[in-house]
């Protein structure tokens, strides 16, 4: 486990040494006033970019994608074309940023792998039963080792729903605990709530601190596979959880929104809520990821529009 996360551990041992603890310690936290957070989110979202800084805040959109797919059908060869894609946006124009990484399922890392060797674009695995987390913790464990043996960088792990609703913390916090060491020395940890299941804002900022204790790379709002994904409220207490944890212990966790961020202007939005919330430290894919499939072709289109003036054909981006 990674020095960062025995350092956390040792500093939240007192909140973590039993269920009541943890709970005192995680509804001690202030609770969120829903109708300033929405206001703030909604108001940062209104700041209007200039062409220049467009330009750069298209590229960094480019550069802090997931790339992802994560469909029933998923086939060797489209994640060959996936893991192309991330490595060279646009063909056509060897300055587009390559993505962060490809995430696919755990029995496709081995052909992203391959796609992207020698890239630096890495290779992300959702794992623990996702979407649901239904399954045994011997099978979660299982799952992750799979991913990591096949070459995995990045874990995108799903907490248990149930059983942070009912009020078993402790259970959630071992469990990540557990899937943090199951990662081992060379895959990241991300952490995904599932906002949409979790009823309030007091309930994400709750998860935002457990899974930050228990050792996240980065928290992570949502599957992308229900009805409520990211948003630009949720985003932005995640991201003010990531600035006082920093705060408070000198660790630096990264923030994952995913599930539908579909367009430029959807992107711009979010980089600004990193920026003017969690500061400039997190502007780049070591600290920020949107988790998409669909934006990069958007993304495209624009940063041709910026270039030459007019939009391409239909044809000048992949269907995914």
């Amino acid at each position: 486990m990674p020095t960062t996360a025995h350092a956390t551990a040792s500093a939240f041992a007192d909140a973590t040494a039993s269920d009541s603890a943890l709970r005192r310690f995680l509804h001690g936290l202030p609770g969120v006033d829903a109708v300033g957070l929405e206001a703030r989110a909604a108001a940062l979202g209104t700041r209007s970019i200039k062409t220049t800084a467009k330009a750069y805040a298209i590229d960094l959109a480019i550069s802090v994608i997931d790339l992802t797919t994560l469909e029933g059908a998923d086939t060797p060869g489209k994640v060959r074309a996936l893991g192309a894609k991330a490595v060279h946006p646009d063909p056509t124009d060897r300055t587009t940023p390559r993505t962060a990484a490809v995430c696919v399922y755990p029995d496709m890392v081995a052909a992203a792998k391959e796609a992207v060797a020698g890239s630096g674009v890495k290779v992300a695995s959702v794992a623990t039963a996702f979407p649901a987390g239904r399954a045994a913790l011997t099978v979660k464990l299982a799952d992750v080792q799979d991913a990591v043996s096949a070459g995995a960088d990045e874990i995108d792990m799903v907490i248990d729903r149930g059983a942070f609703l009912a009020g078993k913390y402790l259970k959630v916090y071992e469990e990540i605990r557990a899937v943090r060491e199951a990662c081992g020395e060379r895959a990241r940890l991300k952490v995904i709530f599932e906002t949409g299941e979790l009823s309030t804002y007091d309930n994400i900022r709750r998860a935002s601190w457990l899974g930050m204790m228990a050792g996240a790379d980065f928290i992570k709002t949502s599957t992308g596979k229900v009805g409520v994904n990211a948003t630009p409220a949720n985003t932005l207490l995640m991201l003010e959880a990531v600035r006082d944890f920093k705060q408070q212990t000198g660790v630096q966790i990264g923030v994952k929104p995913a599930g539908g961020i579909r367009t430029s202007k959807d992107a711009v939005k979010f980089l600004v809520l990193v920026n003017e919330t969690a500061g400039p430290d997190w502007l780049d894919n070591h600290w920020f990821r949107f988790g998409a499939s669909s934006l990069l072709n958007d993304l495209l289109m624009q940063r041709q529009k910026l270039a030459t003036g007019r939009y391409s054909g239909p044809d000048y981006v992949t269907v995914d």
